[in-house]
C-alpha cells in the first residue's frame, strides 16, 4: 500500500477569501471529521491558483462529500457540475450559485448562466479561476472489485477544448463508510480515506489537432489508466489489465444494477 501521511489544510488565496464555503465547512466538516480521517500520499498536491479539473474514481454514493473534503484539505474550494434543474430549487439553488457550482443542461439546451457544453463550463472555470470535480466514469463503477471502469468523455473533452489542466486522483476507504448502493452510513468506528493525487495528465500530444472521437477516446483511456494506477498504489494491488466495460457484461452504465 502507498505511503500516506496526514496533511494540514493548506490555505490558497481562494480559500482565504470569505465565502459561503466558510459557512458550509463550519457546519459539515466537524460532523464529517467525527466519521472520517484523511491520509494523503506524500506527492498529493493541487495547484494553489488557477482553474483545473479534478478527476477521481467513483464507487460509493458518498464519494462527492469525501472528495469535496479532500479538495478542501488540499487547499482549494470544491465545485461540481450539477443538473441545471437543481439550481431552481429554493435555498438549495441559492447555495449552489453562491458556492460557484456549475449548472449543466442535460438535455443539451443552452440557457443564460448555465453550461450545456465543455466550452461553456470551461469559461465559468476560467472566470472563477476554480477547480471542478468531474467523475470520468459518469456513475458508480460496475467492476465487482471496485476498480475504475471504462471512462466517459466529459472530463477529457473539457480539458482538451479548454487547455485547463486535468488532474487524475484516486481514493480508497469510502466503501467502508457507505458501500456501493448502500442505504446506510456506517460512521463508527471512524474510517480512514486514503487519497492519491497524480500529476496533471500530459495531453501535449494532442495539441493543435482536431479533437475527434478517436483523440477523445485515446485521452480518456490515458486518464482512466492513470486513475487505476493511483488506486492500485493505495490498495497495494495491481489493477486489471483491461478496465471493466459494462457493455461487454450486458450492464447499463447508469442507475443501479
Amino acid at each position: 500500500m502507498a505511503d500516506t501521511v496526514k496533511l494540514r489544510s493548506l490555505a490558497s488565496p481562494e480559500k482565504r477569501r470569505p465565502s459561503i464555503f466558510w459557512l458550509l465547512a463550519g457546519l459539515i466538516l466537524p460532523i464529517w471529521s467525527c466519521m472520517v480521517r484523511y491520509r494523503f500520499t506524500r506527492d498529493s498536491k493541487l495547484p494553489a491558483t488557477g482553474p483545473f479539473i479534478f478527476s477521481p474514481n467513483h464507487y460509493s454514493e458518498i464519494d462527492p462529500i469525501a472528495m469535496g473534503g479532500a479538495v478542501w484539505h488540499l487547499g482549494r474550494l470544491p465545485r461540481f457540475m450539477a443538473k441545471a434543474s437543481i439550481f431552481k430549487v429554493p435555498v438549495v439553488g441559492a447555495i449552489l450559485r453562491k458556492s460557484g457550482q456549475i449548472p449543466v443542461e442535460r438535455d443539451g439546451s443552452s440557457r443564460s448562466g448555465s453550461s450545456a457544453n465543455p466550452i461553456g463550463a470551461a469559461s465559468m472555470l476560467i472566470e472563477q479561476q476554480s477547480c471542478v470535480v468531474v467523475y470520468p466514469e459518469g456513475s458508480l463503477t460496475r467492476d465487482p472489485d471496485l476498480w475504475p471502469m471504462r471512462g466517459k468523455s466529459g472530463a477529457v473533452r473539457l480539458a482538451l477544448e479548454s487547455g485547463i489542466p486535468l488532474i487524475p486522483a484516486a481514493h480508497w476507504g469510502t466503501q467502508d463508510l457507505m458501500p456501493r448502493y448502500g442505504k446506510r452510513i456506517h460512521p463508527f468506528p471512524r474510517k480512514t480515506i486514503h487519497v492519491a493525487v497524480g500529476e496533471p495528465l500530459d495531453l501535449s500530444r494532442f495539441e493543435g489537432k482536431h479533437i475527434d472521437q478517436k483523440i477523445v477516446n485515446e485521452a480518456t483511456a490515458m486518464l482512466m489508466t492513470e486513475i487505476a494506477r493511483l488506486l492500485g498504489e493505495l490498495r497495494g494491488e495491481t489493477p486489471p489489465a483491461e478496465l471493466w466495460d459494462p457493455a461487454k457484461h450486458q450492464q447499463s452504465e447508469t442507475g443501479r444494477f
